[in-house]
C-alpha cells in the first residue's frame, strides 16, 4: 500500500478511530476532523501523537477546508449514527449528512485531491428485495415521513453526489457499506450495547431465567461485523478497491435478535425469556450482505459472533461509568 496523508473525517468515532489506528500502524500521516459530540480521543490512545487532529464541524467549509491542506485522500465518514438519533433530531442528521459531504467534495476539488472515499450504509435500501443483498439493488426511501430514514436520505443523496461528481473530478472514488459493524466502545445508542446494559441489569436478579422484553418477535436478523473485521475489510478496499465502486463490508453470517440475545444473556450467565413487543416504525425484518465483491479483492471475515460479543460485552461491563445521560444531545 503506498504510503499517503490521509483525512479521516469523524475520525474519533468508533469506525473512524479504528481506521486512523490501522493506518498509522502502516506507516501513513494521518489527520483527522471532528467535533468530537460523539467521538473521544481515548479510542486512539494507541495511537497517541502519531496523528494530527483537527477540532471542527464537518458542516464548515473554511475548517474542512484547513484540515484538508496537504492531504492525498478524503475519507469522509462523520455523520451521525444511532438509531435513536434518526428519531430524535432526524433534521440535524440530515444536515450532517447533506453538508458534510458537499462540503468534502467541494474541498476536494478546490485543493486538486485526487481520492475521495465515503462511507455510506446498509440503510440505504432499507427493506431489500434480496438476501444476501448485493451493491446493485434499488436504493429506496419509503416513507418520507418516517424521520427513521433521515440517516438513509442522507446517506443516498451522499451516494448519488459522491458518484456524479467522482466519475467528473476524481482519480479514485470509492463508496462503502458497512453493515452492523459491532465492538468496543461503539457507543450507547445501537441494539448490542443496550442488549449487554440491559441483560446486565436484569442478571442481578435473585432468579437465573429473567423476563427479557425486545422490540418485535426476535425473529428479525442482522448479520453483525466485528469492528476488526471490517477495517481489514476497509484497508483491503484502499489496497485493491476499483475507481467508482461500491462495495458493502460486513459478514454474511445471518443471526437472528432471538440467538444474539441468549448469546449475551450467557455472556451473563443467566437464561433471558424474551418478551415480544412492538417494533419500531421503518425497522427492517432481515438485513444480510452480499460480500462477494469484497471476497473477490482479498477479505474473508475472522471473528465470530460469540468471540465478538463477549469482547464487546468485557468493554461495556468495565465502562459502565462513561455512559452518557439520558439527556445526552449532540453538539451543534
Amino acid at each position: 500500500m503506498t504510503k499517503k496523508s490521509y483525512l479521516v473525517t469523524g475520525g474519533t468515532g468508533f469506525i473512524g478511530s479504528a481506521l486512523v489506528t490501522a493506518l498509522v500502524s502502516r506507516g501513513h500521516k494521518v489527520r483527522t476532523l471532528d467535533n468530537n459530540s460523539r467521538g473521544a480521543h481515548r479510542r486512539l490512545a494507541s495511537v497517541a501523537g502519531q496523528y494530527e487532529h483537527v477540532e471542527g464541524d464537518v458542516r464548515d467549509y473554511a475548517t474542512f477546508a484547513a484540515a484538508a491542506k496537504g492531504i492525498d485522500s478524503v475519507c469522509h465518514l462523520a455523520y451521525i449514527n444511532g438509531t435513536e438519533f434518526f428519531y430524535s433530531i432526524p433534521e440535524t442528521v440530515l444536515d450532517v449528512g447533506v453538508k458534510g459531504i458537499v462540503n468534502a467534495i467541494d474541498v476536494c476539488k478546490s485543493l486538486s485531491i485526487p481520492e475521495l472515499i465515503v462511507a455510506s450504509s446498509s440503510e440505504v435500501y432499507q427493506t431489500p428485495p434480496t438476501v444476501p443483498t448485493d451493491e446493485n439493488v434499488p436504493l429506496v426511501i419509503p416513507d418520507v415521513f418516517n424521520p427513521r430514514y433521515s440517516y438513509a436520505a442522507g446517506k443516498i443523496i451522499s451516494e448519488v453526489m459522491a458518484i456524479h461528481c467522482g466519475a467528473k473530478f476524481f482519480e479514485r472514488m470509492i463508496i462503502f457499506r458497512p453493515h452492523n459493524i459491532y465492538g468496543p466502545d461503539m457507543g450507547w445508542e445501537h441494539v448490542i450495547p443496550q442488549l449487554i446494559m440491559r441483560a446486565k441489569e436484569l442478571s442481578k436478579q435473585s432468579s437465573s431465567t429473567v423476563k427479557f422484553p425486545i422490540q418485535g418477535t426476535g425473529n428479525q436478523t442482522r448479520a453483525f461485523c466485528f469492528i476488526e473485521d471490517m477495517i481489514k475489510a476497509l484497508i483491503t478496499v484502499f489496497e485493491h478497491g476499483k475507481h467508482m465502486e461500491i462495495y458493502n463490508i460486513g459478514t454474511d453470517q445471518e443471526v437472528t435478535i432471538s440467538e444474539l440475545t441468549r448469546i449475551i444473556g450467557r455472556y451473563f450467565k443467566c437464561e433471558l425469556n424474551l418478551v415480544p413487543g412492538n417494533i419500531a416504525s421503518g425497522g427492517t425484518l432481515r438485513r444480510c450482505p452480499d460480500i462477494s465483491k469484497l471476497r473477490a479483492i482479498g477479505f474473508e471475515p475472522q471473528v465470530n459472533l460469540v468471540d465478538g460479543v463477549q469482547r464487546t460485552a468485557d468493554w461495556y461491563d468495565a465502562n459502565q461509568n462513561l455512559a452518557p445521560a439520558k439527556s445526552f444531545v449532540l453538539n451543534g
